[in-house]
Formats: structure tokens, sequence, C-alpha cells
């Protein structure tokens, strides 16, 4: 339950910056302001690197064997740019007042204190910062959150990510997420803010993305990891970094117990994402639309304008590194014209305008291809085209009567 005792959060003019600038980071964390990390599983490493910005990205290993691959990427592939390690204990448990830092699993012994174990793993391995190894925090569990706050703020280690999985239920309401400012507060270093939900939290309240914007923009060092496009809205709202998931499971968290809902033919082909579009589609979703019509030809990084988005219809050979290595060469374009705007506003700017402009596309592409529910256009996109920056409307696309309705 949401307690009516917490603390209120600070009021903006309290900050030591402008809402809409970067939180700034100290120490060996300096080198993760303004950047999007590319969060991965271990094994898939190799499908992301060569596409990776070294100036303005890095990697979060989040799964089995991660602190293997980080020990591997710093001592023999001499992989130096930022490298964090999320030990994702909330996939399997839930935070609670008493075992804010719940135990992976059952093979440990209960006299070992989880939280101090995993963040001297994770500084043996060579990470740019340490992360806690919080459980899933459930909406309105004020108990839970606290008690992880309490335990992190006594660290009094500035140097320490407070991961933060929350429900997405958190930012349904404005009490709730007073509260969840208010104890974020709390915490000396950086906070890293993970949601929960099946499929595509951010579009299942109305008030979600605003009220993420104004977590970022309240709470000093406040970041978004484990997420999608919400990693750009979310930096260019002025997080301190953010962390983009690779594969569609790294994009949000399912709460421990539940099964993730998949979408139909999940396993067919691999993800691709359709820049124009601003979203990922199974590959052989996007052969089977262009079947009567030419596939938009790809000029990133990595297909080099040789390449149509309806090349990725099965598994089958190396389609499933060559989707990886499109997907990140994409995301990282996006990155370089975000980042060499000046925080602030024209960051949020570029980015309205950008999610705007594909809300726009999908009914005149359904209409080229005289489809008219050809592809339909994501909750959570509709969500930032209608998240304007402060004082400044929304100027309606071709299909703004459709997207007000969600």
């Amino acid at each position: 339950m949401i307690d009516p005792s917490a603390p209120l959060p600070r009021p903006r003019s309290g900050l030591t910056e402008p809402p809409d600038a970067p939180q700034a980071l100290t120490g060996a964390l300096h080198v993760l302001q303004g950047r999007m990390l590319l969060q991965v599983s271990p094994a898939r490493v190799g499908y992301f690197r060569p596409q990776l910005d070294a100036g303005r990205s890095g990697l979060v290993l989040c799964g089995p064997n991660a602190l293997q691959q980080a020990k591997r990427l710093r001592r023999e592939e001499q992989f130096n740019g930022p490298l964090l390690v999320d030990p994702a204990v909330y996939e399997a448990r839930a935070a609670s007042k008493e075992e804010p830092f719940p135990h992976a699993s059952e093979d440990t012994f209960a006299f070992d204190d989880p939280l101090a174990v995993s963040l001297a793993e994770q500084r043996a391995v060579g990470v740019t910062a340490p992360m806690t190894p919080t459980g899933y925090i459930h909406a309105e569990d004020s108990e839970a959150l606290k008690a992880a706050v309490r335990r992190v703020a006594a660290l009094d280690d500035p140097q320490v990510i407070f991961a933060a999985p929350v429900d997405v239920g958190w930012l349904r309401e404005e009490d709730s997420v007073r509260q969840l400012i208010a104890c974020l507060q709390l915490v000396p270093g950086p906070k890293a803010l993970m949601l929960g939900g099946q499929m595509d939290p951010l579009a299942r309240h109305p008030r979600a993305v605003d009220h993420l914007r104004r977590i970022v923009t309240e709470v000093l060092g406040a970041a978004l990891l484990r997420t999608d496009l919400a990693a750009f809205g979310a930096l260019a709202a002025g997080a301190a970094f953010t962390a983009f998931g690779a594969a569609s499971r790294l994009r949000h968290i399912v709460a421990p117990g539940e099964k993730a809902e998949t979408s139909k033919n999940f396993s067919t082909s691999p993800h691709v994402l359709f820049p124009e579009l601003m979203h990922f589609f199974l590959g052989k979703t996007l052969a089977d639309r262009f079947a009567g019509a030419a596939a938009p030809v790809c000029g990133c990084a990595a297909c080099e304008g040789m390449r149509g988005l309806d090349e990725f219809a099965s598994n089958a050979g190396d389609r499933q590194a060559r989707a990886a290595a499109h997907n990140v060469a994409v995301l990282m374009e996006w990155l370089r014209t975000l980042t060499a705007l000046t925080p602030g506003l024209g960051r949020q700017r570029w980015w309205h305008e950008r999610c705007l402009a594909a809300v726009g596309r999908y009914p005149l592409l359904n209409a080229q291809l005289l489809q008219p529910n050809g592809f339909k256009v994501p909750g959570q996109l509709k969500r930032w085209a209608l998240a304007a920056p402060a004082g400044e409307a929304v100027q309606p696309q071709a299909d703004a009567q459709d997207y007000r309705r969600s």
C-alpha cells in the first residue's frame, strides 16, 4: 500500500540543476553521463559490439554468466567502455520488507548478505559501477521499496547504482509517483529505474509516460534501464543515462511467477527495427506485409543500402546476427542525432517530433500497401507522440484522431 506518511519529493526549485539538464554523475560513474547503453544477454554480445558507438554507448550484461562474460570482456577482449552487470534477481524473486535484496537461488548460504556479496562480485570483474540485486517491487509495496532504499542509503556510497525494478503500476497515479520520487531521492548515488509489466508496460496507463518524465526530472541521477523507446524519451528529458534492451525480453520485466506474454509466431524470425515506424516487427511479418510491394532498403551502417527490410523472414543462417547488427546500427544513428543537440528543450523537441512523424507514417504506409490494418501504431509510441515538451501543444498528424483515443 501507498504510505501517506512518506516524505514529499523535493520541489524542483531545490534541485541543483534545471529539470531539463542531465543529472551529473561523479567519480567513475561520470563515464556513464548522457549515454544510452545496450542491455544484452552475455551469449549475444558478439552480435552487437561491432555497431556499438564507443563514445556514446556501452554494455549492460544481464542473465546467466553475466559476471563471467564481464570478466572475459575486461581481461581477455580489452573492452574499455562502460560496463555494468545487472544481477536481475527481480526476474525470480520479489522484494519484501524483510528481504529487499533476496537470495537469487536456494543454493546460497542463508548467512550470506546478498547485497554485499553481489556488489563485491561485480567489482571483482571490473564493472564501471556495481548495481544492487534488488527484488521485484510490486505496485504500491511501499514497505519493500523503503526497506531497499534504507539499505542502500546506509551504504553511503554514491558509486553504487540502486536498481529499482518497479511494477509500472507505480506510474499510474499521482500519489504513488510522489512516493516513488520521495524514496528515490533518499539514495545518494544513481537510481536505475526498470519497469515491470507484460508486453509494453508504458502503454498500460494513460499518464505513465508523463510520470516517467517527471521522475527523470525530479530525481537527481535518475536512469532508465531495460527498456525500449523510453530509453530515448528519458534521455531527452534529462536522464543521467539509459539502457535499451537488445532483445524483446530485455525491454521490460515480467513479475516473478508470471509467464511472459509473447506475440504470435514469436520464435519464427528475428525482431527487426523498422526505422520509419519506430517499432520492432518480426522479420516474417515484414516479409508478409511487403510481399506485393518493394520493401524499404535500409541504409544503416550494418545494411549499407544493400538489404531490404523483408530479408529476415526466418532465423536460418546468419539472419539473427544480421538483424541484431541492423537494429543496433539504427539505434546508434538515432543516439548520435539526439546527443548532437544541446541538452534540454532541443532534445525534447527532436524526440517528440520524431514520434509524431512516425505515428503519421503508419496510415500512409498502410494506404500504399492497400492494407488498412497492415501496421498498427504501438501503444507506447502513441503516448510519446502526445507527450509534448512542457508548454508546447501537440501538432496533430494525419491520424491524430486515432491515437488520441488511446
